[in-house]
């Protein structure tokens, strides 16, 4: 190692990321969450050159209001890159942030990847963090690092089983002894509650809203099982006039319009119990299922799946953060949780 690879390295701060549909989150070594910013990035064309305008908080603000020369792009969906070169200058610029924008910065990177991604898939994040600026970098499974997050006895001969809802995917796994009995990636998450959410007004209400609106309505009023008459003022665009329009709705019409979606979860948890061995599922009468990402945070979605699984459920102290916690504990004890990290 030569003299400016020592230096470079003493001014970089290992870094774990959970890279999100939705969110991005950075833990730095020893410090916790430090970063915590919408995954989306904004760029502008000019003279046939695309550049970044902004990432981030500022980007999300202009998601579905810019002019047409400029984009707000998720580089992410379903977990997965889908533009290699936005997902590279959005790592760039957490790196730059992290780093207070330090051109000296040259971390090693732990990223956190969906279980059902593909070997390509995985190197395209890798390959990416890499023509960012980091010195190495290794991923972890999404649902090993919510469960580290959760401080699940995963490395116990007993069955920890984890639902992890994010943004653009629900991850469901049952782990024992360091490693994966099953797991499984469904495309059903928080942005398919958005997208049923618009769905539902349209249908109902003659009513054309934004995924952004959809977002708010589910934080708000959002329910998987609807325990009282709350109503909800929705403000959209008529399909019929084509003027503006406001409605109220509902913790009964969120019910209807997520119901689909739970049912789709429901299905992949009563799945992953039919393939578990009979020790574990034993295990997991007593332990119960933990809930982890943002999704966890709808209404009563933990007694909905109890009541359709039998199961005790549980929601982690920390649902949003879980998956970057625990991503950071597998970066600073790397001994420890050795034989969960990989790299292509």
């Amino acid at each position: 190692m030569g003299i400016f690879e020592k230096i470079k390295k003493v001014w970089s701060q290992d870094m774990a990321i959970d890279l999100g549909t939705a969110n991005t989150l950075v833990v730095v070594k020893g410090q916790g969450v430090v970063l915590n910013e919408p995954s989306v990035v904004a760029i502008v064309e000019q003279a046939g050159k695309k550049q970044v305008l902004a990432v981030g908080d500022e980007a999300k603000t202009m998601l579905g209001r810019t002019p047409g020369n400029i984009q707000a792009i998720r580089p992410l969906r379903d977990g997965v890159i889908a533009d290699f070169i936005v997902t590279e200058e959005m790592i760039k610029h957490f790196i730059k942030k992290v780093h207070k924008g330090s051109s000296f910065a040259n971390p090693r990177i732990l990223i956190c990847v969906p279980t059902g991604s593909t070997p390509v898939e995985r190197k395209a994040i890798q390959d990416s963090a890499l023509a960012a600026g980091a010195r190495r970098v290794q991923l972890i499974e999404e649902p090993i690092a919510a469960a580290i997050g959760a401080n699940l006895p995963i490395s116990e001969a007993t069955g920890s089983m984890v639902v992890d809802i994010g943004g653009g995917t629900s991850e469901i796994a049952v782990m024992s002894l360091g490693g994966l009995v099953y797991s499984k990636s469904l495309r059903v998450a928080g942005d398919s509650m958005d997208g049923a959410m618009v769905n539902y007004m349209r249908k109902e209400y003659n009513l054309m809203i934004g995924d952004s609106t959809a977002e708010k309505i589910k934080k708000e009023i959002g329910t998987a099982i609807p325990t009282n008459n709350n109503t909800y003022a929705v403000k959209g665009r008529d399909l019929r006039s084509g003027t503006p329009k406001e409605v109220n709705i509902t913790e009964e019409d969120t019910a209807e319009a997520l119901n689909d979606i739970l049912k789709q979860m429901v299905n992949g948890i009563k799945d992953a119990l039919e393939s578990t061995p009979p020790e574990l599922s034993a295990d997991l009468v007593d332990m119960g299922l933990v809930l982890t990402g943002g999704g966890a945070l709808l209404k009563n979605i933990d007694k909905r799946f109890s009541k359709e699984t039998g199961l005790p459920v549980h929601i982690a102290d920390d649902p949003l953060s879980c998956v970057a916690v625990g991503t950071g504990k597998a970066l600073d004890q790397e001994q420890t949780f050795s034989t969960m990290l990989t790299e292509y």
